[in-house]
């Protein structure tokens, strides 16, 4: 029998989905204004009108007058009607443009285009199985390299490197390091910069990545390498006093594997820091996380299918931390401990000896 039906629940829903519906399509307009700078531009401007702003940015004033309408009435713009100009205030640029470093949220909004464009792969999957290959996002890498760079600049040596006890300074008087899949190199070439007397390798899958990594490091630098391989593939063993893998182990179609060739690989005494996306295994204990209707669509268009594709595993973005424990543990990490970044919602950091 069924129940009856909540009128004031369904209205409430119907003004929630008409927020989701708004929001989604503001989503691919923030991307616009991040990729045409006009964000970073404004930030810089008086109010001023469609056609000041348009020639200022090098752009067509027509397209930029409807973009503009359409951030005023998402109430990212102010509209002065009397003398037709434009403004964004420093509140909202303060998440909006490049300056704003790790509180740009705009640089996100761009990921949404990417993830439309498998759509109909997904689905296909959704029907047959399988997976949509990583070669189906031709734009991931130019993402995940502005987006992790910023961040690696912003709190790599000086926030997330110091949570390691003892790190700084071995790494200053000279270790080993590897970076398990080090996309552009980013990390690996700021740390290399950094110090000196360390030397720093980068695996990754993707021969783009590694291009543009050995590009940035022959410029000034002779401690970092990079090396096209498969994490899989690892077969070192005792070679390395520290391990690193920044947001990519939960991408891999065989995880499992990887990390137990991670903890070969370090030496007996060695550390594994591993930068993963915070939260929990289990999705009723998500309900309150700020970014989990981001996170879970982006595992089902991305993360997951991805891995699937490779007839993996598929743990998906939010494996979340209680599998994480299990698994490093499983590989062979006895200590396993976890710490958070001030700052940082999206990630957590995990501190895993032998």
């Amino acid at each position: 029998m069924d129940l009856e039906f909540n009128k004031s629940k369904a209205e409430t829903f119907a003004t929630q989905m008409l927020g989701i519906l708004n929001g989604s399509m503001m989503g691919l307009m923030i991307s616009i204004g991040h990729k045409t700078k006009l964000f970073d531009i404004m930030s810089d401007l008086p109010p001023s009108t469609s056609q000041q702003i348009a020639e200022k940015a090098g752009l067509t004033e027509r397209y930029v007058r409807e973009w503009l309408k359409g951030m005023v009435v998402g109430k990212i713009l102010e509209y002065d009607p009397k003398k037709s100009t434009y403004r964004l205030p420093k509140e909202h640029a303060a998440f909006l443009t490049r300056a704003a470093g790790t509180d740009n949220m705009a640089v996100f909004a761009q990921y949404i285009s990417l993830l439309g464009n498998v759509e109909e792969q997904v689905i296909n999957s959704f029907r047959n199985g399988g997976g949509v290959p990583y070669s189906a996002y031709p734009d991931f890498q130019r993402l995940q390299a502005e987006e992790t760079s910023r961040i690696f600049d912003a709190m790599l040596v000086d926030k997330i490197l110091p949570i390691v006890p003892n790190l700084i300074g071995r790494m200053k008087e000279g270790i080993k390091v590897l970076d398990m899949g080090c996309g552009r190199g980013r990390a690996v070439n700021l740390m290399a910069k950094t110090f000196q007397k360390s030397s720093f390798v980068g695996y990754d899958i993707s021969r783009e990545g590694i291009e543009s990594a050995r590009k940035e490091a022959k410029m000034s630098l002779s401690n970092s390498r990079f090396e096209v391989k498969d994490a899989v593939k690892l077969d070192e063993v005792g070679q390395y006093d520290l391990i690193t893998a920044f947001d990519t182990i939960h991408d891999q179609a065989q995880p499992t594997k990887v990390l137990k060739a991670i903890a070969k690989a370090l030496k007996s005494d060695g550390t594994f820091l591993m930068q993963d996306i915070a939260g929990s295994s289990y999705v009723h204990e998500n309900m309150e996380h700020p970014l989990a209707p981001t996170l879970y669509t982006f595992s089902t268009m991305h993360c997951m299918t991805v891995s699937l594709a490779y007839n993996g595993e598929g743990w998906g973005t939010l494996w979340g931390e209680q599998m994480a424990r299990q698994k490093l543990q499983e590989a062979g990490f006895k200590s396993v401990e976890v710490k958070q970044i001030e700052g940082d919602i999206l990630n957590s950091y995990y501190i895993a000896t032998k």
